[in-house]
């Protein structure tokens, strides 16, 4: 049975500000956890409905285990309809960002993407296609929203993501600059060299003016219907795809 205590800290770390106060954030779901309990993340410990405990790996014995029941489930958990086991991981540090690590390859970079979903949708695309970097301007959205991590179901624990200020990053990088506009070079024609970065805005109002400025390439994905505008997720799978068709990525 749960504290109090207990549930208070973890109905606590709903919330940014103290995920980032106690470096901890929420999974849920025996995929999700299963696929960070094998990954270089530090687990802190696991909730788990009965049922649940025989799915788990193996290699769990110096991880905190509570056995809960549905209720106290229900009061820790961020799902409406909670997943029988649930997580708490501890929050790597932030990466420094060496442009070694980005050369010979693409990365996306995500300029004040805001939907927690979408953001989620492009980790898990990312994972998809092999790309190891996402960059994310300061205003950006937070990876460890519980929204976020549940929507890559597991990839984020293999994807590596970045936060910085953008402006002063493409002002320094060597890479070419792919900038996802509206009036930009058709994307089925483009020539995507060995390596570049892909750069996508926000969902309602593009990549921002003064990154604009740093764009190399500009290009678009062309429509052949009405649709004013694609979802910023469904754009990052289009590149992707894309670089996976003409490129070989490392």
């Amino acid at each position: 049975m749960l504290s109090k205590s207990q549930i208070s800290f973890i109905k606590s770390l709903h919330q940014k500000k103290y995920r980032k106060e106690n470096g901890i954030f929420i999974i849920e779901g025996i995929k999700s956890i299963t696929e960070f309990i094998n990954s270089s993340y530090q687990i802190h410990s696991i909730y788990y409905t009965s049922q649940y405990l025989p799915l788990l790996p193996q290699n769990t014995a110096n991880i905190k285990l509570f056995e809960v029941n549905n209720a106290e489930l229900e009061k820790i958990s961020t799902l409406q309809t909670p997943q029988g086991i649930l997580a708490l991981i501890h929050t790597p540090l932030q990466q420094k960002l060496y442009p070694k690590n980005l050369q010979n390859s693409f990365s996306l970079v995500l300029d004040n993407v805001q939907d927690p979903g979408n953001f989620g949708t492009i980790i898990r695309t990312a994972d998809w296609f092999g790309i190891r970097y996402i960059i994310c301007s300061e205003n950006t959205v937070e990876a460890y929203n519980p929204k976020t991590v549940q929507s890559t179901m597991g990839s984020l624990c293999r994807v590596n993501i970045v936060y910085t200020n953008l402006a002063s990053f493409l002002s320094e990088t060597t890479l070419p600059v792919f900038g996802a506009l509206l009036n930009g070079n058709d994307i089925y024609k483009t020539d995507w060299g060995k390596e570049g970065l892909i750069l996508l805005g926000n969902e309602g109002h593009g990549i921002g003016e003064e990154l604009i400025e740093k764009i190399t390439e500009p290009v678009t994905i062309p429509n052949f219907g009405k649709a004013e505008s694609l979802n910023v997720a469904v754009s990052a799978a289009i590149f992707c795809s894309e670089l996976r068709r003409n490129v070989k990525l490392n």
